[in-house]
């Protein structure tokens, strides 16, 4: 048995879920709605205050099913009673962000600003000129939209510039050495 796929997921209070017959879970709460259709095959059991999940055999796919589903799921659940953030930092001289209505416009070191619109959902804030926080309700949606951000001008090894998540490492890189050359 899943480790992760037994534990039950505890629908906290204001979370409404409905649960169709095709494994469509909607799960609708105070930061919005999510719909998800899952796997024919996962059993979803939606019970008072918990949802339950199961698998019909000991089969590889649905071992493997199992655990992703309740995890799915738990994110819906967590999505929309709190939400989702992703928090990215820019280095390098003259790099900065900036927020004009509903676009995000980078200047990073380019021959013209790099201008982002906010997909649906998806929310990003400039709170200083070298973080950007993006956020919303779908963790798939928030942490590939913040890795589109990234791939904008990702962190160089050798002076860091570039866009990096907060909680990524740079490993370094020492630069050229002025050793003696041949004559």
């Amino acid at each position: 048995m899943s480790r992760i796929g037994r534990l039950p997921i505890v629908v906290p209070k204001g979370v409404d879920i409905k649960l169709d017959g095709n494994n469509v879970l909607t799960v609708k709460g105070s930061k919005g709605t999510l719909i998800k259709d899952f796997h024919k095959d996962m059993i979803i059991k939606v019970e008072a205050e918990q949802i339950l999940v199961e698998r019909p055999s000991d089969i590889k796919m649905h071992k493997s099913l199992h655990g992703l589903t309740r995890t799915l799921v738990n994110n819906m659940v967590e999505g929309v009673t709190n939400g989702f953030q992703k928090t990215l930092d820019i280095n390098g001289v003259g790099y900065r962000a900036a927020k004009q209505g509903n676009k995000l416009v980078l200047t990073l070191g380019y021959s013209h600003p790099v201008e982002m619109d906010d997909p649906n959902g998806i929310a990003t804030e400039v709170p200083a000129p070298n973080k950007i926080l993006v956020k919303g309700i779908d963790k798939q949606a928030v942490g590939e939209w913040a890795a589109k951000i990234r791939d904008k001008r990702p962190p160089e090894p050798y002076k860091g510039k570039g866009i990096k998540y907060d909680t990524e490492v740079i490993r370094r890189k020492e630069g050229k050495t002025g050793g003696k050359g041949k004559k």
